[in-house]
């Protein structure tokens, strides 16, 4: 009789950090173009943007190595990885607070690859929000629009009634005359985003815009943005090194590694299938077995069952599950194994797992029912993959 695996809810859709940090030039005002006749403009909803060949270099380190990757008009775009994965540079390079080194960035039809930022009229959001302390919130919010040149700045009238617009639209009506000391952060995020979307950007860019922030209004904030990117259709493209974040917020995400895409596709095709072992083990929770494919089939060492492994060429392997991805069952039913540990949560079972010839412990999900047998510590049991990835070593 097989205990039935965890049934944990899946994606919804579809250093030093990794360069600089910190507020850039003009973009520190999250309000680039302001100042510029040729700045690009849009009808409110963005652009298509493709980044074609990218490539930067910081001497012999390629922090973007060749990066090709095309962002539809409307699209909310995650850039995840790890720290040093190039994921920060390529927003920036997007942004024009970098210059790349080789490549071409499209805003539309247009190269805006030698464009200033102001001329490409970006929306770019920090992690530490980057308000005017001395400015209330509907000066900060306004700062874009009152900084354009005589020739393109709204009158008085229209400013304030799109500075009215944009606090209904974050959900801070009323909060016009607060300064920025007086907002919770979430509330000064949301500012700092409202800012952005004032002078009507081509492209919307966040960088680790949640991360100043605690984990429950980090939850409350990404959700919020979300349902604000479907109401407006922004083009946005944020960068993020929080796995669950990417997935949540995301149409698509861009999982990053070394300068190099490894990845592109939706929350759904990220985690269920995933390009590479390192996006298998990169997103979510993975247990692997160290083991040899021959003749499409996995074996692992002290191990009497083998796996279908198609496509897999011969030779030394890993086969990747998540810990949802398994059943318990008799000894001699998939890979044997012993009970070394069993951890009781709130909404499922952890069970600690000596896999035999194995040097790394293996974990399994149990879903946390009334009533469920439990193994116990020193139990012989058979493990087996329900759904499983082989991926050359």
């Amino acid at each position: 009789m097989l205990l039935v695996q965890d049934t944990t809810p899946q994606p919804r859709r579809a250093s030093p950090h990794d360069d600089v940090d910190g507020p850039h030039g003009d973009a520190a005002t999250g309000a680039a173009g302001i100042g510029d006749d040729r700045a690009m403009q849009t009808n409110g909803h963005g652009v298509d943007l493709r980044i074609e060949g990218v490539s930067k270099r910081y001497g012999s380190t390629a922090a973007l190595d060749e990066v090709d990757l095309h962002i539809a008009s409307g699209e909310l775009v995650a850039l995840l990885g790890p720290s040093g994965s190039g994921k920060t540079t390529l927003l920036r390079v997007i942004a024009g607070l970098l210059p790349a080194d080789a490549g071409q960035v499209l805003f539309g039809d247009t190269d805006a690859t030698r464009m200033s930022l102001r001329e490409r009229n970006v929306g770019f959001v920090f992690q530490q929000y980057a308000l005017f302390r001395h400015m209330t919130v509907a000066e900060n919010i306004a700062f874009g629009l009152r900084s354009r040149p005589r020739a393109r700045r709204p009158d008085r009238a229209t400013i304030r009634r799109r500075v009215d617009e944009l606090l209904s639209l974050i959900q801070l009506p009323g909060h016009g005359e607060r300064y920025p000391e007086q907002l919770s952060g979430g509330q000064k995020q949301r500012v700092a985003l409202a800012r952005a979307l004032a002078i009507d950007p081509t492209v919307l860019l966040l960088d680790e815009p949640f991360g100043a922030l605690d984990a429950k209004v980090r939850v409350e904030l990404r959700r919020w943005l979300r349902r604000l990117h479907d109401q407006t259709g922004q083009t946005t493209v944020f960068v993020t090194h929080d796995q669950d974040e990417a997935l949540e917020l995301a149409d698509r995400v861009v999982v990053l590694r070394d300068g190099r895409i490894e990845q592109v596709g939706t929350p759904r095709e990220i985690y269920d299938a995933p390009a590479s072992a390192y996006v298998f083990d990169f997103i979510g929770r993975a247990s692997v077995i160290d083991g040899v494919v021959a003749s499409g089939r996995f074996s692992a060492p002290e191990q009497s069952d083998d796996f279908e492994a198609p496509s897999v060429e011969d030779g030394p392997a890993r086969l990747y599950l998540r810990p949802h991805d398994a059943a318990i069952g008799a000894p001699g039913e998939g890979f044997d194994a012993a009970v070394s540990a069993v951890h009781i949560r709130a909404e499922r079972i952890v069970v600690e797992l000596a896999v035999a010839g194995q040097p790394n412990p293996f974990e399994t999900d149990l879903v946390a029912t009334p009533g469920i047998t439990l193994p116990t510590v020193g139990d012989t049991i058979g493990l087996q993959p329900l759904r499983y990835r082989v991926f050359s070593n």
